[in-house]
């Protein structure tokens, strides 16, 4: 099992991407293989997500940059299964930080939240083909969302129709504003 998981780390570290390409450069300069680099860098993110200053701020960031980058490289490919794939890690990410902005109050006061934290977001974006966010849609979202879709459908309408009404009025009121001002500067010259 561990040999496995290490064969399957150090594949992962030797695909050409952004990040295997720092690794090559350092570990040709320093002549440190780039498991030991990588492990080392792992390490000491864990290590400051647990004490360090802004880890919340850190774990965001591995949560967003990576994706984003993969993201936009997956919506100029030619095919449409690495959209899907980032498309449902954005969909878990979104409802995972809303429940999160309710939860946070008291998940942060936990020394382990932002490394647990940072390992789940990791998981939803690891390289496999069962990634975390996969999973999680495939379990939880989908069929959530395929037993109230009409209800879903309903309450955005409805969001639509008032958002709609609300501009409306708005748009209306900067007329009359607007008319007024004129008015004013009309009558005082």
């Amino acid at each position: 099992m561990a040999q496995a998981l290490k064969g399957r780390f150090d594949k992962f570290l030797r695909q050409k991407n952004l990040m295997t390409d720092v690794l090559e450069k350092i570990e040709t300069k320093t002549g440190v293989s780039r498991t030991y680099i990588a492990l080392a860098a792992i390490g000491l993110i864990a290590v400051y997500l647990v004490v360090g200053y802004g880890a919340s701020l850190l774990c965001n960031l591995i949560g967003f940059l990576y994706p984003a980058y993969i993201s936009i490289k997956a919506i100029e490919s030619a095919t449409k299964d690495d959209d899907t794939k980032w498309l449902t890690y954005w969909v878990v990410y979104g409802l995972f930080s809303v429940a999160e902005f309710f939860a946070d109050i008291f998940l942060s006061w936990f020394p382990f939240y932002y490394i647990g934290k940072c390992a789940f977001l990791v998981w939803c974006m690891a390289p496999t083909s069962s990634n975390g966010s996969i999973q999680i849609y495939n379990r939880i979202i989908r069929p959530f969302f395929l037993r109230n879709e009409n209800r879903i459908d309903d309450a955005v309408k409805t969001l639509q129709d008032k958002a709609s009404e609300a501009a409306d009025k708005i748009k209306d009121e900067a007329k009359r504003a607007t008319a007024n001002i004129m008015f004013e500067e009309k009558k005082s010259t």
